[in-house]
């Protein structure tokens, strides 16, 4: 209980801090913003690792692609996650929901650092631009695109069928997808009490080629993610 305690204490203690400290970059160059992202990510490892006695492993590294366009699909459980993997790739630029652009402080940074929103419960003409928004990203940057195809933190346990965005932007964007899978609900779940003395690993997958078919895309994808889920909860 102590341990728990002292983690969410320091952890939000800490975000808060470096927004705080971060807040002139969003009148200053992005890069300004992304290095704080990655110190975020720095953070939250080391949090997990101080106070909840977490070992951190990340699987995989050397299959992160080097020269070619790409983007990450991860699974999604935790908090983690979106802190983290931005200290791993180069300052991914995230898809996320429009709400999250609403935060005060933090969806500013969001906005600055480039983040790609969209409404998931709305046709309008914004939505419909959504491929052009990410399409135009990958002409003026290196920064890969990440999304979470199952759209939101879900249960270490849980095996829905992944979102047809993925397939989307798969298809759209014909470049190589790579593939993330994680544990990190089983330490930090959405719901529930955190755990110690654990082990959260980050596993790196194979990429996966453009130009198959995006249903056989989606198959595979998921597929690849759960089973490796499997592997380390």
């Amino acid at each position: 209980m102590i341990k728990r305690t002292l983690f969410l204490f320091f952890f939000y203690t800490g975000v808060i801090v470096i927004c705080i400290l971060f807040l002139p970059s969003l009148i200053l160059p992005r890069s300004i913003a992304l290095f704080g992202g990655k110190i975020l990510g720095f953070w939250s490892r080391f949090c997990l690792e101080i106070f909840l006695s977490v070992k951190v492993t990340v699987k995989g590294r050397e299959k992160i692609l080097k020269n070619e366009k790409f983007f990450i699909a991860s699974a999604h459980q935790s908090q983690f996650e979106t802190f983290f993997l931005q200290s791993i790739f180069n300052s991914p630029v995230f898809i996320l929901k429009k709400e999250l652009l609403m935060i005060p402080i933090f969806g500013w940074y969001l906005k600055k650092i480039g983040s790609i929103s969209i409404d998931r419960n709305k046709i309008n003409r914004e939505n419909l631009g959504f491929s052009e928004q990410i399409k135009n990203h990958l002409k003026n940057s290196n920064r890969p695109i990440i999304i979470f195809p199952q759209a939101t933190r879900v249960d270490i346990l849980d095996r829905a069928p992944f979102k047809k965005g993925v397939k989307r932007i798969y298809e759209e964007l014909n470049i190589f997808c790579q593939p993330v899978a994680l544990n990190s609900g089983a330490i930090w779940p959405k719901s529930g009490r955190l755990r110690t003395n654990k082990i959260l690993t980050v596993s790196i997958l194979d990429p996966i080629k453009p130009g198959m078919n995006s249903e056989e895309f989606l198959k595979i994808l998921q597929n690849n993610i759960y089973s490796e889920i499997d592997k380390i909860i």
